[in-house]
């Protein structure tokens, strides 16, 4: 039966274990939004991951919710994440990029006074934004109009081109977390009529778009969702529909795997995503949120899903596979780190062999 370091196959890209670093924003971009060597440091530590998910990117100017987070829009971006891939590659590993807009979680404040946009006039009331100007309520979003969502398909395409040229192996599309896609798909979120609004099938119609466009531009397209995650104030009255429908849905869209979170963060819904995506998803499933290394392994082996995403492990563990491997114990994060800038808490987690060697 296969186990975390059994290979396995993502498109044609061949991924030496099952270990997968899973998206984690850190906010060490510059104020232009340009990751640099800190970021490549940091990734390339990781390349024994199976897979390296690079942190949520900012596809279009003007739609910043992290203050520095990366973006992937312009040629000093893409130039950017350059160090990153050749450093990863150098080390042996693969890497893909997660494809982001923030939609309601912006903030004016991050961008030039900009206000942000959404499918309705909804604002996220159950967190504050980290501005410039300290942590601030979040604005109320402007509802975008149906001429507008080209745009937003052709940024996330662009972006894409972007990150081919800037060597990624492939890309994953963030439709999680309560941003932009995830705020389309959810009726708690999205209250518009017409082709995009109403029934999943509308709600569903721009990320179904913008996958289509990034396959166009990317070798290697992933999809990221979070059906039960209530994170920005996000909700569905049905997730377990939506993901249902969502996983059937998805096999005619060329996906080189959908990477599902099974829980929320907040705990305030619950159900069972995984057993409906496996019965109607027809490629490989990445599991994330919470699994040990050995629940993780039981899962694969069992069939009930290819593959764990990890986040928090991976942070304060570099070389998290050989640790799971050795059954060594693992460091914990510093949650005060998390989002500072430097490299305290980012690159300065010593690997086990570092660690032996004294």
């Amino acid at each position: 039966m296969p186990d975390l370091f059994t290979p396995l196959a993502l498109g044609d890209l061949e991924l030496p274990n099952r270990v997968i670093h899973a998206p984690l924003t850190r906010c060490r971009a510059d104020d232009d939004h340009v990751p640099g060597p800190l970021v490549a440091t940091y990734y390339s530590q990781r390349a024994s991951a199976g897979l390296l998910i690079a942190e949520a990117t900012m596809v279009m100017e003007g739609n910043s919710a992290f203050w520095h987070e990366p973006g992937i829009h312009s040629q000093a971006q893409v130039e950017g994440w350059r160090l990153s891939t050749d450093a990863v590659h150098a080390a042996g590993g693969r890497i893909v990029l997660q494809l982001w807009h923030g939609g309601r979680a912006c903030h004016p404040l991050l961008n030039a006074g900009r206000q942000p946009v959404a499918p309705s006039a909804i604002a996220i009331t159950d967190d504050e934004v980290r501005t410039p100007a300290g942590k601030q309520p979040y604005a109320v979003p402007r509802e975008l109009a149906d001429d507008e969502l080209p745009t937003i398909v052709e940024g996330f395409r662009h972006a894409a081109r972007n990150a081919t040229a800037a060597g990624f192996d492939g890309v994953e599309v963030h439709g999680a977390n309560g941003y932009l896609l995830d705020q389309f798909l959810r009726d708690g979120s999205n209250h518009r009529s017409g082709r995009y609004g109403g029934p999943i099938e509308h709600r569903a119609r721009l990320l179904l778009e913008v996958i289509d466009a990034v396959r166009q531009e990317s070798p290697l397209v992933g999809l990221r969702l979070s059906p039960l995650n209530s994170y920005n104030s996000i909700a569905d009255s049905d997730p377990i529909g939506l993901i249902t429908w969502l996983a059937e849905r998805l096999n005619g869209c060329g996906l080189a795997y959908l990477h599902l979170m099974r829980g929320d963060f907040a705990a305030k819904q619950h159900g069972d995503v995984l057993t409906p995506v496996r019965q109607h998803f027809q490629g490989p499933l990445i599991a994330n949120m919470g699994y040990t290394a050995a629940e993780a392994s039981a899962a694969i082996g069992a069939g009930l899903i290819d593959a764990v995403a990890f986040g928090q492990a991976f942070l304060a563990n570099p070389d998290l596979p050989a640790r799971i491997a050795a059954g060594a114990p693992l460091q914990a994060a510093d949650p005060a780190t998390f989002y500072t800038p430097g490299p305290v808490g980012y690159i300065d987690y010593p690997t086990l062999a570092e660690l032996v060697a004294g």
